[in-house]
């Protein structure tokens, strides 16, 4: 039993006849014919008693009507349910980011999402990179805009779509002086985010390795989850920390705090991540559009920057 059939059904009935039934849905005679004798040959019962005149529904035919109406009402009310979460009228966006991308854009990417999609409704996560990575593994949420690397197990990364070299940033001048190596960082008053996930914080990974490698342990003064607060401490003499320049002038510190190079350069790069075997929602599909959009925006303006 199909949908088609149970349709070819209900036409026949709606227009007594199996040629008016035809002419309704623009098809032949004969094709109308054979699904609805498929149909009685499933169900093996006569739907209809057939004379010169019009078709009369059998004892069978009437119980049948009303479950057909349902059947195809049912079918139609799924489409037209699927259709406004296509054409982004309904449905449920979910996207994780870096913790520091709501410093960049991510209100504004909300608040331009929200304007032109207002039926759809957001999910936004972004504590760590590496939680958004296992939250997309473990289906809590679509996407993911992420620094690299992250545990890839089930994972569709993209191409990094953004990356910005990572300085030295302090306010002391003596300690702005030349570029810092491993040894420079292991001397110095390191002020290190993400506390909670250090261990699998892609650039705690970087500066661990480099120490490792000269038989040394990374050891900052201070430990805390909020880039914003360790400017806010840097900005105040308490200690050092790590970050690109496109954050430190778009915070407001680009006056305050001084930038250097770390040799060899460290870079930060972001990709977009999803489940491998699972199709992106045409919601969180647009977001990822409008991310890429601001994105560049951002990466002119650190061009801009840095030709400054």
């Amino acid at each position: 039993m199909t949908l088609q059939q149970l349709n070819y059904f209900l036409t026949a009935i709606e227009s007594g006849t199996i040629s008016k039934a035809a002419e309704m849905l623009k098809i032949s005679q004969p094709s109308i014919s054979d699904q609805i004798l498929r149909l009685e040959n499933e169900l093996g019962t006569n739907l209809f008693i057939r004379t010169n005149r019009r078709l009369i529904l059998t004892e069978a035919g009437q119980k049948l009507e009303p479950h057909a109406r349902i059947a195809i009402q049912a079918a139609q009310n799924g489409n037209q349910a699927v259709q406004s979460v296509r054409e982004l009228k309904d449905g449920i966006a979910s996207f994780g980011t870096f913790s520091s991308a709501y410093q960049y854009f991510l209100t504004d990417l909300i608040c331009e999402f929200h304007a032109n999609y207002p039926g759809v409704n957001l999910k936004i996560i972004g504590p760590n990179s590496a939680e958004v990575a296992q939250a997309v593994i473990d289906g809590e949420i679509e996407a993911g805009l992420v620094m690299l690397p992250v545990n890839a197990k089930n994972l569709s990364v993209s191409e990094p779509v953004w990356s910005t070299e990572l300085g030295y940033v302090t306010a002391d001048s003596e300690r702005a002086k030349g570029t810092k190596d491993i040894h420079a960082l292991l001397n110095s008053p390191l002020i290190l985010t993400e506390a909670t996930w250090r261990n699998s914080d892609p650039i705690r990974k970087i500066l661990n390795q480099r120490a490792e490698a000269v038989g040394a342990t990374l050891k900052p003064v201070i430990e805390i989850e909020h880039q914003q607060t360790a400017f806010e401490l840097a900005s105040r003499g308490v200690g050092d920390m790590l970050a690109s320049k496109p954050i430190l002038h778009h915070l407001g510190y680009g006056e305050r705090l001084k930038w250097t190079a770390i040799t060899p350069p460290v870079f930060e790069k972001f990709a977009f991540i999803h489940r491998a075997d699972t199709a992106i929602s045409p919601a969180t599909r647009e977001i990822i559009q409008m991310m890429k959009r601001y994105l560049s925006r951002l990466k002119a303006s650190s061009e801009d920057m840095e030709n400054l």
